[in-house]
Formats: structure tokens, C-alpha cells, sequence
């Protein structure tokens, strides 16, 4: 390739190895710079959507996602007390067939690990915090805590909702706490009885629900995750081990099955629940933001990482053939192609309102970032 650029990327989380993966693909050099000295296995679940295995497919990772995760016959809705379902949203072959690509369910660390997988392992580089970010006439100047300051024809933010890039282009604002907390755990499955946890399931309540499904093929491991309100949490406490009896007593009168799967967790964590409305930029010349980093939403649509994962194959694309004299205008083509699309699903996961009753789901599941036009 005669116009290989060399891409800094910042964050070596899903949108960050995702992005590194794609990019290669298209021939630029790419070095990842990540702030954390190793990675960490998360006790935590998530949902593949269709949309987001599209672009897993492009990036070599399918046969290993399918060998590691759960393929699930539906997202199951269902009401907190009596347990009648609400809406059904079918997955399986059935959206296998019509979206063309699995929905799957899988152990976050598993899928980390895949994308990876992905990329060389030399191209990551660990213990990287950077401190500052600074566009030259050849580029951007990365300089990081360690003392390092190294030079790039163009850089990615992907380090996350509370971005050091982002602020560093756009200056700094809190994110909007939603006043609601995420009880989440994954433990293994032995440790239920009296109740299979055979699908993903939503249990809806008043004013609190909680999400469950098992994270391998064989079902060895479940995960759950909820969001409710709670009164006084420091939203400064962003990763903190949860109290489990807290936690059983705010689901007590949900229905038998929800409670089992809650009662069972040996020990869970929690965070705040928060997004932010859409950025009116995410591209500054030779710098642009990518997944949280710009448009961090609630998870109530399971769909801030496929976000992300779009966002990598559609910044590939937009960067395929370019030169240095050509990295704004293609980075201004990625923020136009992806704008409209991640604001209406951070202000549709907002609502809370996905799968609570009949919910059209294909304009989400439809996309592939691999075909979709790019703005002109």
C-alpha cells in the first residue's frame, strides 16, 4: 500500500482493538497505546448483536465467537411479578436467516480476548496513560505519564466516556448520571438450583429491571445485570464491589425466577448507570473520537459496543486509500456517516422502552458497517 499511515490508537477496550483490527485490514500501521498495565477479565456479560457480528465476520472472528458463546433462541421480556412475557424478540437461526449474522451472547473477557486475538500482540502498548495531545503541520504529538512523547499522522480516541482525548479536543463536562446503579456479576451455573436459566431474559419492573442469560455454549456460566435506583451512591465510586443482601432485598418481590438467579450471586459489582447527549464533533483535523469516547448511552438496548465495533469498520473504510493530505477530510466522512445513527440509539436506549412491548428491531439488527453508504 503506497499511502500507509501511521494511526495512533488510544484504548485497547473493544472499540480500540476493533478499530486497530480494521485499520490493518486496510493496510496503515497501528500501534494501540492503553493506559492499564494488564488486562483484567471482567466479571460481566454482553450481547453480540447481528449488526456487530457483521463486522466480527470481516474481522476473521466468527468461528472462535461461536465456539466460546451462547446462541440464544430469544431476548425474552417478561413482567416482574407474574412472569408473562411482553414481547418476544427472536433470534436464533430465525435472525440469523433474516439479518444475516448470529446474535450472540457471550463473556466480556471472551470477547476482549478474541478482538485481541485480531491484532499482534506487539502493537499494544501497555502502561500508557496518555497526558496530552497536541496537532502539528506533520501530524499529532502523544505524550503519555511514563515521559514517552511520540509522534502520529493521525490519532483515535477510544479510551472511554470519561476520554482524555475527547477533553483534550472538546474540553471537559461530566457525563449525564442517570441516577440509576447497574448491579452486574457472572458466576458459574452449579451454583443455581431449582431453576435453568435457558435463554436471555428481561424482567421489566416498576421503576427497576434485571437482565440474565448465560454467557457459554453449554450454559457452565450465567450473568445478570440490573439497573435501579439508588439513593446517595457517590457517583465517584465508578467500580465498586456491590453488597449482594442490598441487592436481593431491591428484587424480593419479583417473580421466583428472576429472584433465584439474583439470590444465588455469590458476590456482585456495580457501577453508575450514565451517557450524554450527542457531540456536536467528534473530529478535530487529524484526531477523532470513537465508541464511549464520543457516544457513551445506556445499555438498555445492549448496543454501546456494537457501536463501537460499527464504528471501527466504518473509520476503515473512510481512511482505505488515504494519504496524509487526505486524513481530516476522511475523518470529517466517518463523523457524518456514524452522527445520525449512534444519536438515535443513545436516545432510544435512553427511553427504556426496547422490547418492552412490540419494538421494531430491524433498522438496529439490518446494519452491516462492512455495506452501509458513507456520506458523501
Amino acid at each position: 500500500m503506497t499511502n500507509k499511515l501511521k494511526v495512533a490508537v488510544i484504548g485497547a477496550g473493544m472499540g480500540g482493538l476493533a478499530a486497530a483490527a480494521a485499520l490493518r485490514k486496510v493496510g496503515h500501521d497501528v500501534t494501540i497505546y492503553e493506559q492499564a498495565r494488564q488486562f483484567a477479565r471482567l466479571g460481566a456479560g454482553i450481547q453480540i448483536g447481528c449488526n456487530a457480528m457483521h463486522v466480527l465476520r470481516g474481522l476473521g472472528l466468527e468461528d472462535r465467537l461461536r465456539a466460546d458463546t451462547f446462541y440464544p433462541r430469544s431476548w425474552n421480556n417478561r413482567d416482574w411479578k407474574s412472569g408473562e412475557v411482553l414481547f418476544d424478540i427472536r433470534f436464533g437461526a430465525e435472525a440469523e436467516q433474516a439479518y444475516g449474522a448470529p446474535y450472540l451472547l457471550a463473556h466480556r473477557g471472551d470477547l476482549h480476548a478474541a478482538l485481541a486475538s485480531a491484532v499482534p500482540a506487539g502493537i499494544v502498548k501497555l502502561d500508557h496513560r496518555l497526558t496530552g495531545i497536541d496537532q502539528t503541520a506533520g501530524g499529532v504529538r502523544l505524550s503519555f505519564e511514563n515521559g514517552t512523547v511520540l509522534p502520529a499522522d493521525a490519532a483515535i480516541g477510544a479510551d472511554g466516556v470519561h476520554s482524555v482525548v475527547k477533553t483534550a479536543l472538546f474540553g471537559d463536562d461530566e457525563p449525564n448520571f442517570t441516577g440509576r446503579i447497574a448491579y452486574r456479576t457472572v458466576y458459574p451455573a452449579a451454583l443455581l438450583t431449582g431453576v435453568e436459566l435457558l435463554n436471555c431474559t428481561k424482567w421489566w419492573g416498576e421503576d427497576r429491571h434485571v437482565v440474565m442469560y448465560p454467557v457459554k455454549p453449554d450454559r457452565s456460566e450465567i450473568y445478570f445485570v440490573t439497573s435501579q435506583p439508588e439513593p446517595g451512591f457517590d457517583l465517584e465510586s465508578w467500580s465498586a464491589t456491590g453488597d449482594v443482601h442490598v441487592l436481593r432485598e431491591a428484587f424480593e418481590a419479583f417473580h421466583p425466577e428472576a429472584r433465584a438467579v439474583i439470590d444465588a450471586a455469590p458476590s456482585v459489582h456495580k457501577r453508575p448507570l450514565v451517557d450524554r447527549d450527542p457531540l456536536d464533533h467528534w473530529a478535530d483535523g487529524k484526531v477523532a473520537l470513537l465508541g464511549d469516547a464520543c457516544h457513551p448511552m445506556t445499555p438498555y438496548m445492549a448496543q454501546g459496543a456494537a457501536m463501537a465495533i460499527e464504528d471501527a469498520a466504518i473509520l476503515s473504510r473512510c481512511l482505505d486509500g488515504v494519504d496524509r493530505d487526505g486524513i481530516e477530510a476522511a475523518l470529517a466522512r466517518y463523523e457524518a456517516t456514524r452522527k445520525e445513527r449512534t444519536s438515535k440509539m443513545q436516545f432510544t436506549s435512553r427511553q427504556n422502552v426496547w422490547g418492552k412491548g412490540v419494538t421494531d428491531v430491524d433498522w438496529v439488527y439490518g446494519y452491516n458497517a462492512w455495506e452501509a453508504p458513507l456520506a458523501s
